[in-house]
């Protein structure tokens, strides 16, 4: 295998050590450092926390999924049917209600100590007590209760509410009870005030997977150390650095040189220059995930988008066509809304009908109606940061081109990604905001209650209690057809209402170095199996 190229001051601060100390770093072991150590670029500017219970952004996951372990999992190869991870089977509780789930022997924990069911126990009476973004997912469990120390069983308030493919999701990787309460972590029902263990978790995990957390450096690195204790066979890389490289072509000069072994952010200028290149190849997997507009409707941040007819106006300016095609190379589909192309009730040809489509014609048909002829003025807030390719930067001014083609002025607003999310997540919009959406895990659930719920509130939309009853509705159905004719009338209703612009669907295109063999992506919503990634 030829040794990845890594500078001696990037290996220093890898291994923790001062600059003072690069001259005492022996040949020897920088060539074995260089060959142990699995070194990706990636934009993680919007890492905010590391704790699984309160981790609500896009790159997080593939740190999450690579120190800790899930009930079960989700396969590249198959994202409706759930394999065994720490649990081996699973079965409805006696009473038909519930779940019970028979844990795998063996596993223990990075720190030594065997996994039990009173640490599955605690770590979901944690998340639903902490009452943040991830026990909303599992709002169907009502607690979760020991049955001996391998099984456990999920008591559900909704029997029928599809919970399998939510547990696979990293922000339900089993934590040591005892590792995490010594930091302060508690699974009482006050525990949204009285939990202290975040701080301690965004520099150490307590999982059971095949990495352990030991640094994260915010808009800088995170380290991760191979868990000698891992159940499911070791990696052949002893540490995994996660480079924060906000600037696409910095990644790309980095991976070209052999500093990093991966590339996420490439745009796809950038990877046409790599056709030839025998050092690099260009992996693909179409996504699950997409990027999109929110646009508010409260008449205080801005009277004119609280008119149905304005929201509709920039629905109809945007160049579609052009985002898929100029600015992503055509390596990204466009749904209709918050459900992706590929799961149930989403199609392109359903795209195509119920969702919004360029007509300038109508764009000003919708403005003459909502009383502003010549248009309006409006905001685009968006992080300092890149997604799928692009970076939002690219993407809002793009967004104003169009919009002035039919008259609507649009003022930029780029912010850090972490008080982009406050402004978002508070409803403080004083206009649109573009942002992601990754599968927390894949279920259409998640995607729709996360509309008429969250997102619902941050954008001021006063959801009607037909539109909350119709995602329950087809949730819980268990005919497919007949779920998949429901949510495309849920995906009518919401497309209306002109709240949330769907701009792309990715297909992932990560620029990998030959030096690296099995490199397995996923769209189940941390992107790679990196306990899974071999050498060549």
């Amino acid at each position: 295998m030829t040794a990845t190229v890594i500078d001696r001051r990037t290996l220093a601060r890898m291994l923790g050590l001062s600059a003072a100390m690069l001259p005492m770093l022996p040949e020897k072991v920088l060539a074995q450092a260089r060959n142990t150590t699995l070194v990706l670029g990636i934009d993680i500017s919007d890492t905010i926390t590391l704790d699984p219970v309160r981790q609500a952004q896009y790159t997080p996951p593939m740190t999450l999924a690579a120190t800790y372990d899930a009930l079960v999992t989700l396969t590249p190869d198959d994202l409706v049917n759930v394999k065994p991870a720490l649990a081996t089977s699973w079965q409805r509780t006696p009473d038909g209600r519930g779940w019970r789930f028979t844990l795998r022997d063996g596993v223990k924990f990075a720190s030594g100590n065997p996994l039990t069911a009173e640490d599955v126990r605690w770590t979901f009476m944690r998340l639903l007590n902490m009452k943040e973004q991830t026990q909303q997912y599992l709002k169907s469990v009502d607690r979760v209760e020991v049955v001996d120390p391998k099984t456990v069983d999920f008591i559900m308030n909704a029997p029928n509410a599809p919970v399998l493919p939510i547990l696979a999701a990293p922000g339900n990787g089993i934590l040591e009870k005892a590792a995490v309460m010594a930091q302060g972590g508690t699974d009482a029902a006050d525990a949204q005030q009285s939990d202290k263990a975040t701080d301690w978790l965004n520099n150490n995990s307590a999982g059971t997977g095949p990495f352990r957390l030991v640094r994260w450096e915010r808009n800088s690195q995170i380290q991760l150390v191979r868990n000698p204790h891992y159940w499911g066979g070791a990696s052949p890389f002893e540490r995994v650095v996660i480079r924060h490289l906000s600037d696409s072509a910095a990644q790309l000069l980095a991976v070209r040189r052999g500093d990093v072994a991966a590339a996420f952010n490439l745009i796809p200028e950038q990877i046409a220059t790599l056709r030839g290149d025998t050092t690099v190849r260009i992996d693909r997997m179409p996504s699950l995930d997409f990027v999109y507009m929110a646009v508010t409707e409260s008449p205080a941040a801005n009277p004119v988008l609280a008119k149905k007819e304005a929201r509709h106006a920039i629905g109809y300016a945007i160049d579609y066509d052009g985002i898929l095609g100029s600015l992503l190379g055509g390596a990204a589909v466009r749904p209709a809304h918050f459900l992706p192309i590929g799961v149930n009730g989403s199609t392109e040809r359903i795209a195509r009908e119920v969702g919004f489509n360029t007509n300038l014609d109508r764009a000003r048909q919708m403005l003459q109606a909502a009383g502003v002829p010549d248009g309006f003025e409006m905001e685009i807030a968006y992080g300092n940061a890149a997604v799928a390719g692009i970076s939002y930067q690219v993407l809002g001014q793009k967004l104003q081109a169009d919009l002035a083609r039919v008259g609507i002025r649009v003022r930029l607003n780029p912010m850090d990604q972490v008080n982009l999310r406050t402004v978002y997540t508070q409803g403080r919009l004083a206009g649109g905001v573009l942002t992601f959406w990754n599968p927390p895990a894949v279920s259409n659930d998640l995607w729709a209650s996360a509309v008429v719920e969250r997102v619902a509130r941050r954008v001021h939309w006063t959801v009607p209690q037909a539109m909350t009853d119709l995602v329950k509705r087809a949730s819980e159905e268990q005919d497919l057809e007949k779920a998949a004719g429901l949510w495309v009338e849920w995906q009518r209703g919401v497309v209306d209402v002109a709240h949330h612009f769907i701009l792309f669907q990715p297909t992932y295109q990560i620029a990998v170095r030959n030096t690296i063999g099995a490199f397995p992506l996923t769209a189940a919503g941390w992107q790679l199996e990196t306990g899974k990634v071999r050498p060549a």
